[in-house]
């Protein structure tokens, strides 16, 4: 059985300084309400979208420009039988120069083929960041914004 954490990267013109912005900004790129904050070291922000999902998130690093750690502390995904299966899980933004680009390395620690919501989120989570935080990044609108 594989253990692998879900992960996806994007590369784009701006700099690690506007990717890193984008990424503490969720209410701007992440569908569903938010209430809280996620701009530094300890924020704690509730995502909920319709009455599927809710989580509490809390922001345990903090690197500028570099990365950002949200720990996942409570959770209740209406969708799967294991209610709570985020809590407890990390969500790892990874941002790095990569010639004269900006790369971003997401990655969901904790969500594994082996959980049940797997297949749904690992969906979800890539039109997220490749498309909802891309054109956030890119050009300042994303499809929240669109959608909304």
């Amino acid at each position: 059985m594989t253990t692998t954490n879900f992960t996806t990267t994007l590369v784009v013109d701006q700099t690690p300084a506007q990717v890193f912005k984008a990424v503490n900004s969720p209410q701007n790129w992440w569908w569903g309400d938010i209430k809280g904050n996620a701009a530094k070291l300890n924020d704690q922000f509730e995502y909920r979208y319709e009455d599927m999902h809710y989580s509490r998130q809390e922001i345990i690093e903090m690197i500028a420009d570099r990365k950002v750690v949200w720990l996942v502390t409570d959770s209740k995904l209406n969708f799967i039988e294991r209610k709570d299966e985020w809590t407890g899980t990390k969500i790892i933004f990874e941002i790095s120069k990569n010639g004269d680009k900006t790369q971003l390395c997401f990655t969901h620690a904790g969500l594994q083929p082996a959980v049940e919501c797997y297949d749904g989120c690992t969906i979800a989570w890539t039109r997220l960041i490749q498309q909802s935080l891309h054109k956030y990044i890119t050009g300042g609108v994303s499809e929240k914004s669109r959608l909304g």
